[in-house]
């Protein structure tokens, strides 16, 4: 199965957007046109209230509002992620993804690509691995981006520690 993580156009380009982010773009598009199995992506989502979460206040950039433009995915993915399952999250990871994950007892891999590498990510792989210890869990670190390239690199080194394939 392929889990792409919030590719979404305030991840990328826009209110959070970094160049490492638009780096990942056409490699993680790449992965998705190749890949055959299960499929599924993330979107981060909030509304118009964020400011006064815990979150927005502690990280007051407005972003990912459901029904506003920086909340879709980037452009090059709509279409290579049609038909796929979908995971709003108001948070960083998705309880609704890993619980869906840990249902499929026949599933014997998972891959992430995505942002970020060092919040999202991050996240989604260690609570998959709480949901499920014996499943193989890849993260592709060409694929992913951080919010900054140390975060990233910190971020791959957690999850290395925590028994989740880098490659």
């Amino acid at each position: 199965m392929l889990v792409v993580i919030d590719m979404q156009k305030d991840f990328v380009t826009g209110s959070l957007g970094t160049k490492e982010a638009v780096s990942i773009v056409e490699s993680v598009v790449r992965k998705v046109q190749d890949h055959s199995g299960l499929l599924a992506y993330t979107l981060d989502t909030h509304d118009e209230n964020y400011l006064q979460s815990r979150e927005g206040m502690l990280l007051p950039v407005v972003h990912c509002i459901k029904g506003e433009s920086g909340h879709e995915l980037v452009d090059e993915l709509k279409q290579p992620l049609q038909g796929a399952l979908v995971f709003e999250k108001p948070t960083f990871a998705s309880v609704a993804l890993a619980s869906w994950i840990a249902s499929q007892q026949d599933l014997e891999e998972v891959e992430l690509v995505g942002v970020c590498t060092d919040i999202c990510v991050v996240s989604n792989a260690l609570m998959i691995k709480a949901m499920r210890p014996e499943l193989v869990i890849r993260v592709d670190a060409a694929c992913c981006a951080g919010s900054t390239v140390r975060r990233h690199e910190a971020a791959l080194e957690t999850l290395r520690s925590c028994q989740i394939e880098v490659f």
